[in-house]
Formats: C-alpha cells, structure tokens, sequence
C-alpha cells in the first residue's frame, strides 16, 4: 500500500471543558517519531495519545500540537490559605517595623501573589483529557487519508516510471541480437585485415567469450524482474517504503551494469535514461511510508 510520510490535518471541538485545536504535521522519517506540544492539562495523557498515533500511522516524523482555551466567564475557584496569609503578614509586620515603614504601604495584591496565599482549584480534568484523546483520534484519521491520497499521486507517478523503464528494457533487449551479429562481423573484419590464417573453431570459441563478456541478457531479465516486484508490492496491504527503497538500490545497480557492459550506443543512452528515471523514483520512494 502506498501512503505517504508527508501531509497535514487539523481539527477543532468545543464543549463544556472549553475549547480544544489539534493540529498535525509528518514528513519523511527512517521511523514514525513523534513530538508532542500540550498543555499542563494534558500532559498526564501523553502516553495515551502516543499509542493513538502509533496505531494508524507506521513512519514519518510528526509533530502534534494540542491547544486549549478554557469556557469563557468560567472563572477557577479562589481559595486563600488563611495560615499562610497570616505567616505571610507577621513577616511583613516585622520587615516593615524594621526598616521603620508603615505597614499602609503594603499593596494587598501583592500579598495575594506570594506563592501559596492562593490556592487555584481547577475543575476535573477528566472530560477535558477524554475529548483531547478523541480529537487526536479523528485528527490522526485525517492525516492518514491526507497521506493515503497524497500515496495515490506518488504511485501514480512511480507506475509511469516503470512503464518507461519496462520500455527502455524491451528496447535494449530487441537490440542483442543485432549487438551480436555486429560484433562477429567486427572480428571477421579484423581477422580479414590482418591477413592471418585462423582457425575457424578456434575463432568461433573466440566469439563467443567475447559475447558472454558483452552480454545483459541477464541484466536485462533482472530489471524486469525488479519492476513487477514494483507493481506487486504497490498494491500489497503491508507498507512498502522500505521495500521499494531496497528495489531502487537494485534497479541502479542493474543499470550501471548494463551501461559498463554496453558497446552499443543507443544501450548505453537507455542505460543513462534509466538511471535518470529510476533517480527521480528513488526521490519519490524516500516519501513513502
């Protein structure tokens, strides 16, 4: 199956928690690795959204960012630590006296910012960490077809290259026999211009060690090969990323040899059209999950 690495999704949900936004970026990645962005609110439940992402998505590096905004007017509940307060008083007493100040000039607001005079009850968190895992969820589902269509378009675009590159195979191979009979008509030349009387076995034995040298039969029939392994593994269930980065590696390596090998020219400008193709299929390879 071919998904992509790279897409985006976002989504929002509102409710009595609040309001709640889940954005999600991937691109290319040797494996799937996520980064979270959460509030302090969520941060219990991080694990938890990490297994949600694990579940539908297998490679790529994404990054989740979850944004919270609590229901508007639903203030927290104030609480005042009376015995800290009044801890809190004797020292300002003492200070104040001191330094020969009035204690008039103490700000009270100032009093309710010391850490711990204000206790801040927030409401349970529960519904607001259910929904977020279920926003995560949805969103998750929206990048996976982001990627699963954006996967369409690149295995659309890798079939066109197998289809050049299966045609530049026929076409080299539709040539090996005129290869063959030019080089044997080569070695008669040269034999005849040498005037040397040669046994015609001898001569034949000859002739043939040189074809097996200049052979890409097997070449050939090995980038065939690779290709319908390709197409079969394109429209496998499994991901196939690693597999079609693996058969790249290969289809290059049978193009180089076949261009090493090569006496002919029009061969060799197959060859270097096949490693052009077969690069920008590699680019395109190196997106898919």
């Amino acid at each position: 199956m071919i998904n992509s690495m790279t897409g985006f999704a976002r989504r929002d949900a509102s409710g009595p928690w609040g309001e709640l936004s889940c954005e999600l970026r991937s691109v290319n990645h040797r494996f799937l690795e996520a980064s979270f962005r959460l509030p302090e609110e969520l941060r219990s439940i991080e694990p938890a959204l990490r297994t949600l992402l694990a579940q539908q998505l297998r490679r790529g590096k994404v990054d989740c960012n979850l944004y919270w905004r609590a229901p508007t007017g639903a203030a927290s509940v104030l609480d005042i630590d009376a015995d800290t307060l009044q801890r809190l008083l004797v020292g300002v007493r003492a200070v104040t006296k001191s330094a020969g100040l009035s204690l008039d000039r103490v700000n009270p607001i100032d009093l309710l910012r010391w850490p711990g005079v204000v206790r801040e009850t927030r409401t349970d968190a529960t519904e607001l960490q259910a929904a977020a895992q279920q926003l995560l969820e949805a969103t998750t589902r929206d990048l996976a077809d982001a990627r699963a269509r954006e996967g369409a378009r690149l295995g659309d675009l890798l079939l066109q290259r197998c289809d050049v590159l299966s045609q530049l195979t026929a076409q080299a191979r539709a040539r090996l026999p005129e290869i063959a009979a030019r080089v044997r008509s080569r070695l008669q030349e040269r034999v005849a211009e040498l005037g040397a009387s040669v046994d015609p076995q001898r001569l034949e034995q000859e002739l043939v060690l040189l074809l097996q040298r200049l052979d890409v039969a097997e070449e050939l029939d090995r980038l065939t090969g690779h290709l319908a392994e390709i197409r079969r593994i394109m429209t496998a269930p499994e991901a196939a990323g690693r597999r079609l980065d693996f058969l790249m590696q290969e289809l290059n390596r049978e193009a180089n040899t076949l261009a090493s090998k090569s006496q002919d020219l029009d061969t060799t400008r197959m060859s270097v059209e096949m490693k052009v193709n077969i690069e920008q299929m590699r680019e395109q390879v190196q997106n898919i999950e």
